[in-house]
């Protein structure tokens, strides 16, 4: 749970203190809250545990005030299980207010949910209209809603997997300026909350084309293809003093600890910056190093390593071939590759394309 969620449950109390309305009328409005949040991660469930039949792994899912997260360690490539897993979500909510309709209809009638259309209508009746609104917005064509990725999936039958997040991105960003603008309508009173979605779904979009073209570029390359091969180490009875004038004296951030041959942490800059800050120079690289961060071989897929640098608190990772330290791995070098790699990929089409 985002902190941001406890704000909005206690600004929609006072909300409703401050238009005139009573404790108990609050205390409904803050249940109605818990109830559609209740749905939204029974919405998140159902992405968690269809993905699950595909052997792939929920990380986290995280409540925030404009609904949830579902974190999976990866997105289905095939087609069809990410046409399922995206429209797992939206189903539940359909089903939810499948179940809702029938248990109004047998409790009080037709008559509690048509008193569902007012704010201040049947709860049951509300939670209905909400669930059915929340499956249809999630169903819009914009990253990184649902929506975005079925139309993704439909695309990818016909063309590259790539190439089809770029379409479905383009989409979504043009829906998100259609929200920014509606936003405005109002003007000189813009609707923030409109403004916000059409933020969250400008910069959904884009960042989900930059990581598909990022981990395409990378699919059958090694960590040797990429990794840093010119580097300081530091050993684990070095002082900070040392690394600090390793610091300084290069643009290296991370340095690979060892205690003889063998790699036993990294010691960020930002661990480094604050040990000399609260113990000073003197301290032992080894009582501050990060003995967590994981090894990988040269040998293994620059994609793995990829998606490890991204879960993991480590910024770096040391590379090893037959337990000897020989490179390091980082996101930034990984970038800086992707895009060389892409510039050299694109210039001979654009050479023959003007010829």
């Amino acid at each position: 749970m985002h902190w941001t969620f406890l704000v909005l449950i206690g600004g929609i109390f006072f909300w409703h203190l401050g238009h005139g309305q009573g404790v108990a009328a609050a205390a409904q409005g803050v249940a109605f809250v818990l109830a559609l949040f209740a749905c939204v991660v029974l919405h998140e469930f159902g992405h968690a545990l269809t993905a699950r039949r595909y052997h792939i792994r929920t990380e986290d899912i995280t409540l925030l005030p404009i609904g949830g997260v579902a974190r999976l360690e990866r997105m289905p490539r095939d087609p069809s299980q990410e046409l399922w897993v995206a429209l797992a979500g939206p189903a539940v909510n359909v089903v939810i207010a499948a179940i809702l309709f029938i248990l109004l209809i047998v409790l009080q009638g037709l008559g509690g949910f048509s008193n569902g259309v007012t704010l201040g209508g049947n709860f049951m009746a509300k939670l209905i209209f909400t669930n059915l609104a929340l499956a249809a917005f999630n169903m819009l064509p914009a990253f990184p809603m649902d929506g975005g990725r079925v139309l993704r999936s439909i695309l990818a039958r016909r063309m590259e997997y790539v190439r089809a997040t770029e379409i479905a991105a383009r989409i979504g960003q043009g829906m998100a300026i259609l929200f920014g603008f509606l936003s405005f309508l109002n003007f000189p009173n813009p609707n923030p909350f409109l403004l916000f979605i059409a933020l969250f779904v400008f910069i959904g979009a884009q960042e989900e084309a930059q990581m598909v073209q990022i981990t395409s570029s990378m699919r059958g390359l090694t960590v040797h293809d990429a990794m840093i091969t010119h580097f300081r180490s530091l050993s684990a009875e070095d002082t900070l003093a040392v690394a600090v004038e390793a610091l300084i004296s290069s643009s290296q951030q991370d340095f690979p600890v060892l205690k003889g041959d063998e790699v036993v942490g990294v010691l960020t800059r930002n661990d480094l910056v604050k040990a000399l800050a609260e113990g000073g120079p003197e301290i032992k690289v080894a009582s501050v190093m990060r003995a967590d961060c994981q090894l990988v071989t040269e040998s293994e897929l620059l994609e793995k390593s990829y998606e490890i640098l991204r879960k993991d608190k480590c910024s770096t990772l040391p590379v090893v071939r037959e337990g000897r330290l020989v490179g390091m791995i980082t996101l930034e070098n990984i970038a800086e590759w992707v895009m060389v790699h892409t510039a050299l990929h694109h210039t001979p089409q654009t050479l023959q394309g003007r010829a």
